[in-house]
């Protein structure tokens, strides 16, 4: 299997000055998050795919379950890495808010929990299916909407209209 070039940053969240608009070697971005009502308690993901010009492609969200919040966080990156692939994206700048599941998803930090280094096998073995991919930490603030989709996917009682919709269909 071939592995995708990674490339790790120290202080990510200062990398690019626009995260809508990241270098043109990246063609899609995509953010991703988990919510958790309790820690642990009833979890959400939320994903939003773009394309270069920063315009949304897909959204999702899914009803995760009870589960902690970092286990939250890894499942919305493995269903947005998902969704990139099954869209035919081959290049991807990654945007999460949580710095822990950032540095560990790049070997700043090591996995201690049992349950995450399940769900960080399965990212690091997500990952080697795109040519280049960089994994990037962003300030809450600035990853707003995927937050959302995943507090409507809690909010929607397990999902009753979870899924995956392009902008035009919703």
């Amino acid at each position: 299997m071939k592995m995708a070039k990674m490339t790790r940053v120290t202080k990510p969240h200062h990398y690019f000055k626009n995260p809508a608009s990241p270098p043109s070697q990246f063609i899609y971005s995509l953010y991703t998050d988990g919510a958790c009502r309790g820690n642990p308690g009833e979890a959400g993901a939320g994903v939003i795919l773009k394309d270069s010009s920063g315009k949304t492609v897909k959204k999702m969200r899914k009803y995760l379950g009870f589960m902690t919040n970092n286990q939250a966080e890894y499942n919305a990156l493995l269903l947005g890495l998902n969704l990139a692939r099954t869209s035919g994206v081959r290049n991807l700048q990654v945007y999460l808010d949580s710095e822990l599941v950032v540095r560990q998803v790049n070997g700043e930090y090591r996995v201690k929990s049992p349950e995450i280094k399940s769900l960080h096998r399965k990212v690091l073995k997500m990952l080697g299916e795109f040519d280049k991919i960089n994994i990037l930490y962003i300030p809450r603030e600035m990853n707003g909407e995927a937050d959302s989709l995943a507090n409507q996917a809690i909010d929607l009682e397990g999902g009753k209209t979870a899924g995956v919709w392009s902008p035009s269909e919703a």
